[in-house]
């Protein structure tokens, strides 16, 4: 230690002991950057985004269509086969709900928005005095710090509620959003900062023009300079003949001189609803969600198979990514290593994005029993029916025979 570093020693224990520990700063690290403003001028943090229509829209069009998803524990045997692991401890918390204040589908959404938002989801385990596994408690991840330990292992430290937490990595789970390193996934709020700050801009800016500004429909010229008592003549008969919607289409009689110019949106008006649109399409694009999917229109159309496609492509290359971050983690992390040698594993049901189409789901069981892959009792146990006799007995399409059957007959004519 050299003579500087002797000399401030004192005061530098006095302030590690006083100041709490500084928090670094990092791409992976969104806490600090989030209350930078952006180029715009604008502050941009998780409320500051939710609070634009689109990020809401996105945020809430994606966290709820994976918190509606039966999340399952299957059981894997010797054969292939596969059956619902009911009697596992986790089906309960991961298909029911998984603490005493929570749903499956309200975790699930909790964990998703910040995935979405910050692109890391943190979650308590709950254990018993046997450290099994009973419960998740979800954490904000804008409370956690992740750092490494000597060991290699990862620590996790917040305080929420007045209580202080400091766990190791397997009394947490972590989903990494995209890019997710051990310490953490990007943020979208720091990437997409100038995007919604810009955005920000835009909405109050065109918020400030209805507040402070005036727009008035349409212009009365004279000829001649009015009386204050002719103006208020004229103000006055105008609102009282002509306001409201039951007045519409009212002729008008334009006399002395006067006349009548109607006024048009103006060249600033039409580009800031322009910006807007784009603005949208901005924010779309971060979250990957079709602009339709939100509510924007405004260059395709409501109809046909276009937004057809652009929907089948919104579940296979945004949604499906996104379960299978969230299986593999809970797979990583919850799972034992007696459940893998069990066969245990966990799986979100992607049949629960056909729920609300009867057409879509109806060809689907139509093909699947066809080809024998379904039998008529599994079909009815998706649609919450109760079985029916013979009806766990594949059958073939070909003169919908028994599996067992088909091609018998042919070979007893070719036989005789």
């Amino acid at each position: 230690m050299n003579l500087l570093q002797k000399m401030l020693a004192p005061f530098l224990a006095k302030s590690a002991v006083s100041d709490p520990p500084p928090r670094m700063l990092s791409l992976t690290e969104p806490r600090g950057w989030g209350i930078e403003p952006s180029f715009s001028g604008e502050s941009v943090g998780a409320q500051d985004v939710l609070a634009l229509s689109t990020a809401w829209a996105c945020v809430n069009l994606i966290a709820g269509t994976i918190g509606a998803l039966p999340l399952m524990i299957y059981r894997s045997d010797e054969n292939g086969g596969r059956t619902v692991a009911r009697d596992h401890a986790l089906y309960r918390i991961l298909h029911d709900s998984p603490n005493a204040h929570q749903t499956a589908l309200d975790f699930l959404e909790f964990v998703s928005a910040s995935l979405e938002l910050q692109g890391n989801g943190i979650a308590r385990k709950l254990r018993n005095g046997q450290r099994e596994i009973v419960g998740l408690a979800p954490v904000p991840w804008d409370v956690v710090t992740v750092t490494r330990q000597s060991t290699g292992r990862l620590r996790y430290s917040w305080t929420e509620n007045g209580q202080r937490f400091e766990l190791d990595q397997d009394d947490v789970l972590h989903i990494r959003g995209f890019g997710g390193g051990p310490l953490g996934g990007l943020s979208t709020l720091t990437y997409g900062r100038q995007t919604f700050g810009l955005a920000k801009a835009i909405e109050k800016s065109a918020g400030g023009t209805f507040a402070n500004g005036m727009r008035p429909s349409v212009v009365l010229a004279y000829k001649e300079w009015l009386t204050p008592e002719q103006r208020d003549l004229v103000e006055g008969k105008l609102e009282e003949k002509y306001v409201g919607a039951i007045n519409a289409g009212r002729p008008f009689i334009v006399e002395g001189g006067q006349t009548v110019t109607p006024l048009s949106m103006n060249p600033e008006d039409a580009q800031m609803l322009q910006s807007r649109g784009f603005s949208v399409e901005e924010v779309c694009r971060f979250f990957g969600v079709p602009p339709f999917m939100v509510g924007h229109t405004e260059k395709s159309t409501s109809w046909g198979t276009g937004l057809e496609q652009q929907t089948l492509g919104f579940q296979k290359f945004t949604l499906r990514r996104r379960l299978a971050r969230i299986e593999q983690a809970m797979r990583k992390q919850l799972l034992t290593a007696e459940d893998r040698a069990a066969g245990i594993t966990i799986e979100f049901s992607i049949e629960g994005l056909l729920r609300g189409d009867s057409a879509a789901r109806a060809a689907f069981y139509q093909r699947m029993s066809q080809m024998g892959a379904m039998t008529i009792n599994e079909i009815r146990q998706l649609e919450n029916l109760p079985p029916v006799e013979g009806g766990d007995i594949p059958r073939m399409q070909m003169q919908n025979v028994p599996i067992t059957e088909a091609g018998k007959e042919g070979a007893d004519n070719a036989q005789v």
